[in-house]
C-alpha cells in the first residue's frame, strides 16, 4: 500500500525542534485515523512563518493515557512536563507520533503562495489527509516527488490490477 500523506499544522517553535533533530515525538489529543509506518506528515509551521516547510516519514503512532505516554515520551518530546500536563487537561488519552526521517524543502512554500496554486487551501486545525490533486500541486511547488521520501513500497492502480 502507498503512503498516506497527512497535512499537520505544528507551531513554529515545534516544528523548528523537530527538523534541527531535538524531537522525535508529536503529541496529539486526537489520533490521525490511517497513519502507520511509512506514512509521510507535511508540515504546515503557524504563525508567524504560515508555510509548508517539509515532510516527515511516520515511525509509528502509539495511543496511551496521558500519564504512561509521559514515561514513554519525556525524552523525546521537546516538551515539559508542566505544558504536557496543561496539553492533555482533561484528557484519557494521548498519542504519539514517532518521527523516522525529516526532510526539509529547499524553499518554505509559504501561505500566499500555497492559495495561489491550491485556491481552497486551508491549514488543518486537526489534520487533513491529501488527496492525489493536493499531492501533485504540492510536489509541483516543492520540486520534490514527496512519496519517493517514504520506504513503504508504492502500488499504483495500473500495478495493482497486473496482480489481481
Amino acid at each position: 500500500m502507498s503512503p498516506n500523506i497527512l497535512l499537520l499544522s505544528i507551531h513554529h517553535q515545534y516544528a523548528n525542534m523537530i527538523f534541527e533533530g531535538d524531537k522525535q515525538v508529536e503529541l496529539r489529543r486526537v489520533r490521525p485515523r490511517h497513519l502507520h509506518n511509512g506514512d509521510l506528515i507535511l508540515v504546515y509551521v503557524t504563525s508567524p512563518e504560515q508555510a509548508l516547510v517539509g515532510v516527515i516519514e511516520v515511525e509509528k503512532v502509539i495511543e496511551m493515557s496521558p500519564a504512561d505516554l509521559w514515561m514513554v515520551v519525556k525524552r523525546k518530546a521537546g516538551i515539559t512536563y508542566e505544558d504536557f500536563h496543561q496539553y492533555y487537561k482533561n484528557s484519557k488519552t494521548g498519542f504519539a507520533i514517532f518521527l523516522k526521517k525529516t526532510f526539509s524543502f529547499d524553499c518554505p512554500i509559504g501561505l500566499e503562495q500555497l492559495r495561489k496554486e491550491w485556491s481552497d487551501f486551508r491549514p488543518p486545525q486537526c489534520y487533513h489527509y491529501l488527496k492525489e490533486r493536493e499531492l501533485k500541486i504540492i510536489q509541483s511547488m516543492a520540486e520534490k516527488d514527496i512519496l519517493s521520501l517514504s520506504e513503504k513500497p508504492k502500488f499504483y492502480q495500473s500495478e495493482l490490477a497486473l496482480r489481481s
